[in-house]
C-alpha cells in the first residue's frame, strides 16, 4: 500500500487533490523548510489551483507517475501550494519565473534554495522534459551549488527591488486634469474598437478597466468611454464566455471575440461582474445588462453558495476529463430537448454557425440583441423571450443530469467581499430587496468569524474557523465592501468596522520608506522576499483598493491625515500610471476623485432611506452617501450639525464646504452637475 504524503488534513481542495500522489508533497510551512535545510535539499515549489485545467494535466503525466516521483523525492524537498490559499508565496515564486524568462502562468514549478529563494523555473512541462529538467536542476545544484546560490541572491535582490515603491519627496500630490487624460488616452489606444476589450487574444474580462471608462465618462462626458466600454460588455454577455444557459462568466475567452471560453469559472470576476453590469445598467438602462446581473447571481447562489451564505472559489473547467464536456451541446441533443422549438433556438444560439466548436458540438452565442433577432424572424420580442426562457429550462435541466465540473469549497475573504460589493451594487441599481439579504448575510458571517482575537482578519474560513493569516486584499477588499454596504443599509457598525479594519492596516502592514502597504503582516510569515502589490490586473491591487478606502474613510470621519495617505500613494505611483496605462486603472479610478469634483451626500430626516434609494438610481461614482434619520451622540462627523427638526434635507458637501440643503434628489443631482 502506497504510503500518503504530507497534504492530508489540509482544507485546499487544490492541496487535497495531491494527497494521493507518490510524490513527497508537504505543505509550505516550517517542516517542509527545515527538512530541506537539515537534509540540503533544494526546494520544488509547484503552485496551482484547483480549477487549473494544465495543472492537472500535469499531475496525470508526471506527478502520479511513480518514475517522475521517485526522482522527485530522491533530490527535493517537494511542496505544493495553493495559489488562492496563499497568494503571499505564489507571487514571490511567479515574479521569480516571469523575471527569468519573461512570462509565468499556472502550474507554476519552481525550484528554490532550502531557506526559500528561487533560482529557476517555469509552467507545465510534459513527462519526459520534466524529467530531463529535474536531473538537470539536481545537477546544478549539487555540482555548481557556489553558483546557483548566487543566482538565488541576485534573483531575489532583483525581486525586491522590482516591487519596492520608496518615497518619493519631489513628487507632487497636485494632479492634473491632462494627467488622467493621458492614462484615458493609452487606455483606449490598446482597446479593440471591434469586439472591446484589450486587443488580440486571450481575452480576458477586465472589470477595472470598464469601471475606469464608465467612471471617465460620468465626470467627462467623453462619449467614446461609453462606447467602448458598452461594446465591451454587450460582446461579452452575448458571447461564448458567458454561459447562456445558467448564467456567469468563465475566466477568459481563448480567441479574440470572446468566442471560446476557458471553461473555469471563478468567483473573482463573476462578483466584479455584478458590480459592473449593475453600474452600467444606471447609465444605459439596456435590459441584458439587468439579465446578467440576474442571472449571474443565480448561478453563484446555485452553485458556488454555502449553506453559511458566503461563496465558494471556483468551479473546474473540466468534467469526466474533459474540458467544456458539461457547457457543450451537439444540434442533435437540442432537437431531442426542444422538439418544435429547437431550430429556432439553434439560429438564436448560433448552433452549427459561430457557436460550432469541435467534435459536432457548439458552445452556445448570441450574435445580437433580442430585439434585432426578433423582428429578423417577424416574432414580437415578448414572444421571443417567452420561447427562449422556456427553453432555457429545458437545456438545463437535461445539463444537470451530466456529470458537474469540480467545485473548489474554498472559501476567501477577499473574493467574498467583492461578491458582497456585487450584490450591494445590484440592490442599489435594482432595488430588489433579496441582493441586499444576501450581502448582509455573507457579511455579518464574515464579521462574526473572520476576525482573530486580535483583531485581524483572516484570509480563508473553513467552515466557522478562520485558517491562513488574512493579507493587505483582505483588509482592502472588505473594508470597501463594507463601505458600500453601509451606504446601502444605512447600518453604521458596517462603516466603523471599515475604520476599525482600515486602522489595523496602518498599524500591520505599513512598511518604513514607501507609502505602499506590504501585501502580509509584518506579524505573519516571512518569505524569501517582500511583496508590493500595486498593479492592477483582473482583479484591482490591493495597493489601489486601500487608497480608494483610505480616501472614502477620510471623508466620512474626517481624518485629513487618511487622505493624505492615499495622495501620496497615488503621487508615489502616478508616474507608472502614464507610463503603463492598462495596468492602473484602478489607480486612475481613484485620481478622478483628486482631478475632478468629489462629494458626499448627507441625507438626513425621517425619510431619508428613500431619498438614498432614490440617489442610488443614479449612476454617482464621484460620491459617498451617508444617511441617517436621526442624530446620536456616536454619530461620524459627516452627520455634525446636518439635522433639522421635522425635515428630511440632503446636504451636497465637498471637501471643506457644503451647498444649500435640499429637499428632492432631484435638486441634490442637479448641484453634483
Amino acid at each position: 500500500m502506497r504510503q500518503k504524503n504530507h497534504l492530508e488534513g489540509q482544507s485546499s481542495p487544490y492541496l487535497l487533490q495531491h494527497a494521493d500522489n507518490p510524490v513527497d508533497w508537504h505543505p509550505w510551512g516550517e517542516e517542509a523548510l527545515t527538512k530541506a535545510q537539515n537534509e540540503n535539499k533544494p526546494l520544488l515549489v509547484s503552485i496551482g489551483y484547483s480549477a487549473c485545467h494544465w495543472c492537472h494535466v500535469m499531475e496525470r503525466e508526471s506527478f502520479e507517475d511513480d518514475e517522475v516521483a521517485e526522482i522527485m523525492n530522491k533530490y527535493f524537498v517537494c511542496i505544493k501550494v495553493d495559489r488562492e490559499e496563499r497568494p503571499d508565496i505564489d507571487h514571490l515564486y511567479i515574479n521569480a519565473v516571469q523575471m527569468l524568462s519573461g512570462q509565468a502562468g499556472w502550474p507554476l514549478n519552481c525550484f528554490a534554495m532550502p531557506d526559500g529563494r528561487p533560482f529557476w523555473g517555469g509552467t507545465y512541462f510534459p513527462k519526459e522534459q520534466w524529467k530531463n529538467i529535474l536531473a538537470r536542476v539536481a545537477g546544478l545544484y549539487y555540482e555548481q551549488y557556489e553558483d546557483v546560490a548566487k543566482q538565488a541572491d541576485n534573483l531575489t535582490r532583483g525581486l525586491s527591488e522590482a516591487v519596492f515603491i520608496p518615497f518619493d519627496k519631489n513628487q507632487s500630490s497636485n494632479f492634473q486634469r491632462d494627467e488622467i487624460q493621458k492614462i484615458y488616452a493609452n487606455l483606449m489606444a490598446e482597446m479593440d474598437p471591434a469586439e472591446g476589450g484589450m486587443k488580440g487574444a486571450p481575452k480576458f474580462p477586465l472589470p477595472v478597466h470598464q469601471a475606469f471608462l464608465l467612471h471617465y465618462h460620468n465626470q467627462t462626458g467623453d462619449p467614446d468611454a461609453l462606447s467602448q466600454s458598452g461594446l465591451t460588455l454587450d460582446k461579452m454577455a452575448m458571447g461564448g464566455i458567458y454561459d447562456q444557459l445558467g448564467g456567469g462568466f468563465a475566466r477568459y475567452a481563448t480567441d479574440a471575440a470572446w468566442r471560446v471560453p476557458h471553461f473555469e469559472k471563478m468567483l473573482y470576476d463573476n462578483a466584479q461582474l455584478v458590480s459592473l453590469y449593475a453600474n452600467a445598467w444606471k447609465v444605459v438602462e439596456k435590459e441584458l445588462y439587468r439579465d446578467v446581473v440576474a442571472e449571474t447571481v443565480a448561478f453563484l447562489d446555485r452553485e458556488m453558495r454555502s449553506p453559511d451564505g458566503l461563496y465558494y472559489a471556483a468551479l473546474d473547467a473540466d468534467s469526466e476529463g474533459e474540458e467544456g464536456k458539461y457547457y457543450v451541446w451537439t444540434g442533435e441533443e437540442i432537437d431531442n430537448v426542444l422538439g418544435d422549438d429547437a431550430p429556432l433556438v439553434k439560429k438564436y444560439y448560433q448552433v452549427g454557425e459561430k457557436g460550432f466548436w469541435e467534435n459536432g458540438k457548439n458552445i452556445l452565442m448570441r450574435d445580437g440583441s433580442d430585439e434585432e433577432f426578433a423582428r429578423k424572424e417577424g416574432l414580437d420580442t415578448k414572444e421571443l423571450k417567452q420561447i427562449i426562457n422556456r427553453a432555457k429550462q429545458k437545456l438545463l435541466a437535461t445539463r444537470y443530469q451530466r456529470v458537474r465540473p469540480g467545485l473548489d469549497d474554498k472559501v476567501l475573504v477577499s473574493w467574498n467581499a467583492m461578491m458582497i460589493q456585487g450584490l450591494a451594487d445590484a440592490y442599489a441599481a435594482f432595488q430588489e430587496v433579496h441582493y441586499l439579504e444576501k450581502a448582509r448575510i455573507a457579511a455579518d458571517f464574515l464579521l462574526t468569524h473572520a476576525i482573530s482575537n486580535e483583531g485581524g482578519l483572516y484570509h480563508t474560513l473553513d467552515g466557522t474557523k478562520g485558517t491562513t493569516p488574512g493579507f493587505l486584499e483582505d483588509y482592502a477588499m472588505l473594508s470597501k465592501a463594507l463601505i458600500r454596504l453601509y451606504e446601502v443599509s444605512m447600518h453604521l457598525p458596517y462603516l466603523e468596522m471599515a475604520k476599525t479594519l482600515t486602522a489595523y492596516v496602518m498599524n500591520n502592514f505599513s512598511e518604513d520608506g514607501t507609502n505602499l502597504f506590504s501585501f502580509s503582516s509584518g506579524r505573519s510569515e516571512q518569505l524569501a522576499a517582500p511583496y508590493y502589490e500595486y498593479y492592477d490586473n483582473v482583479i484591482p491591487s490591493s495597493n489601489s483598493e486601500m487608497a480608494k478606502v483610505l480616501f472614502y474613510l477620510a471623508n466620512y470621519f474626517e481624518k485629513p491625515e487618511w487622505e493624505k495617505r492615499s495622495q501620496e500613494m497615488a503621487a508615489d505611483i502616478k508616474e507608472k500610471m502614464i507610463r503603463y496605462s492598462s495596468g492602473f486603472t484602478n489607480w486612475g479610478a481613484l485620481l478622478l476623485h483628486f482631478t475632478h469634483p468629489f462629494h458626499t451626500l448627507v441625507v438626513t430626516g425621517s425619510d431619508a432611506p428613500g431619498k438614498m434609494m432614490l440617489l442610488h438610481r443614479h449612476f454617482l461614482p464621484g460620491t459617498l452617501i451617508a444617511a441617517k434619520t436621526e442624530g446620536g451622540e456616536n454619530d461620524p462627523p459627516v452627520f455634525e450639525k446636518r439635522f433639522e427638526n421635522d425635515k428630511t434635507l440632503i446636504h451636497v458637501c465637498a471637501q471643506g464646504y457644503c451647498k444649500r440643503p435640499v429637499s428632492s434628489v432631484t435638486e441634490a443631482v442637479e448641484q453634483l452637475r
